[in-house]
């Protein structure tokens, strides 16, 4: 069930954030960088990561009236497999402890971007841009808890999987 308070998603979004920190800082670069279906634990938490610009940049450009393009320009939501591609070929160069730092530091600022807004900014309407009908408090979960959350499962099953090998 999605959080429809402030105090709601920021306890989700430090609650599920804890839980993948927990989860691979314990897991070392071969871990990390082994391939399954062309995708790594490393490909996975740098996706995380990237979205979360991808929702702060979604807000601005909505609050500044500019077009807001979704995913991204160029592409549309039945883009997303090549549009992941893409974005995991663009951090193909970025190591394991790198891109842990870019999740910590987008989560960062994930958290700094709810913490500012106050409960009507995040829950009275539709995000501003969006085209939907989701708030900006919802929109700011999918980027973080629930990616988290998405990540950890992903994570787990990978783990497994190499441990199974």
């Amino acid at each position: 069930m999605a959080a429809t308070t402030k105090a709601q998603l920021l306890d989700i979004t430090n609650k599920e954030y804890a839980k993948l920190r927990t989860l691979i800082d314990s897991i070392g670069d071969a871990s990390a960088l082994a391939k399954s279906d062309d995708t790594s634990i490393k490909d996975i938490i740098g996706h995380r990561a990237y979205w979360i610009t991808l929702f702060l940049g979604w807000y601005q450009d909505g609050q500044a009236d500019k077009p807001v393009f979704f995913p991204a320009e160029g592409y549309k939501w039945n883009d997303l497999k090549r549009y992941n591609a893409d974005v995991r070929a663009q951090q193909s160069s970025l190591g394991w402890a790198a891109t842990q730092e870019l999740l910590a530091t987008n989560a960062a600022a994930l958290l700094a971007f709810i913490e500012s807004k106050d409960e009507t900014a995040l829950y009275s309407g539709p995000m501003k841009g969006a085209n939907n009908n989701w708030t900006t408090g919802r929109w700011a979960e999918a980027a973080g808890a629930s990616h988290y959350r998405s990540a950890s499962k992903y994570i787990r099953a990978a783990l497994k999987a190499q441990m199974a090998d």
